[in-house]
């Protein structure tokens, strides 16, 4: 897919600061990436000396929105996605196994980290039957990202909304409800929201979490298991409902889900679509 936008209402490239931590790349190194730099992967080091869980901690996130992704497109028949705060490419992303499942589906990635818009090429390898689009854009703007999306996506008919460990970039909780509300309050009835977070659970967690921040990278705020479910308030909830996410369906395996600070679920909003 191409950007046929005229020139002059697509932005230019910002310029990727190598000088400061980010936490999409920091995530690709955990996940064993190559796109970051030195100050990255010395800011997942410091973090992971403090609390070593976090490699297991980002491959369960990873593995949790890939079987929300599949469940949806599968078994609850949806075919637009909305991806906000996707980060770097990886090992399946979202339009790969939804397009897997179902090749007409239509996803629109949402980020605003200059490397991510550089990988753009990639993200928007779209199966022909389908669509890919990505949105430059801040997560605290949710008009800004609805407008942008609606040129892919068709806000009128059901779409997943997945925010995968993005809200904790928000630092007040009733900013970070109100961010999520007004993304599904646009979306019809019988749209879902796949939604990860980090627990403040463990003196070590907290640590490294403050650690972090001292770091000069934008904080990440660890919450409660109450205000991430929270963020669901008024939709049904599949079952098991919010959970630790290795527990969230969990694929077969010969060996017990492993034990993470980050809870996930996922719900529907009500009504007939």
């Amino acid at each position: 897919m191409t950007d046929d936008r005229p020139a002059e209402e697509v932005p230019a490239t910002p310029k990727i600061d190598t000088t400061v931590p980010h936490s999409a790349r920091i995530w690709n190194y955990w996940l064993g990436g190559k796109d970051h730099y030195p100050v990255d992967r010395a800011a997942g080091d410091r973090y992971r000396e403090i609390y070593p869980g976090i490699v297991d901690t980002a491959r369960a996130g990873r593995y949790f929105m890939a079987r929300t992704v599949r469940h949806l497109a599968a078994e609850a028949g949806v075919r637009q996605f909305l991806d906000v705060g996707t980060g770097l490419p990886a090992v399946d992303n979202t339009h790969e196994i939804a397009q897997r499942i179902a090749p007409e589906s239509r996803i629109v990635y949402v980020d605003n980290d200059p490397l991510v818009l550089a990988h753009a090429r990639a993200l928007l390898s779209s199966r022909p039957e389908g669509a890919c689009d990505y949105v430059d854009a801040d997560m605290r703007h949710p008009e800004d990202i609805l407008k942008a999306a609606s040129r892919t996506i068709d806000l009128a008919q059901p779409v997943a909304l997945l925010m995968m460990g993005v809200l904790g970039h928000i630092s007040d909780y009733g900013e970070a409800r109100s961010v999520v509300r007004c993304l599904l309050d646009a979306l019809p009835a019988g749209s879902y929201l796949a939604l990860a977070d980090s627990v403040r659970a463990g003196d070590a967690h907290i640590a490294a979490a403050e650690s972090y921040a001292e770091t000069g990278a934008v904080p990440y705020q660890l919450r409660s298991p109450e205000e991430i479910s929270g963020f669901f308030a008024g939709l049904d909830l599949l079952p098991p409902g919010v959970v630790p996410v290795p527990e969230w369906r969990p694929d077969p395996a010969p060996f017990p889900p492993m034990d993470v600070d980050t809870l996930g679920g996922v719900g529907r909003k009500p009504g007939v679509p």
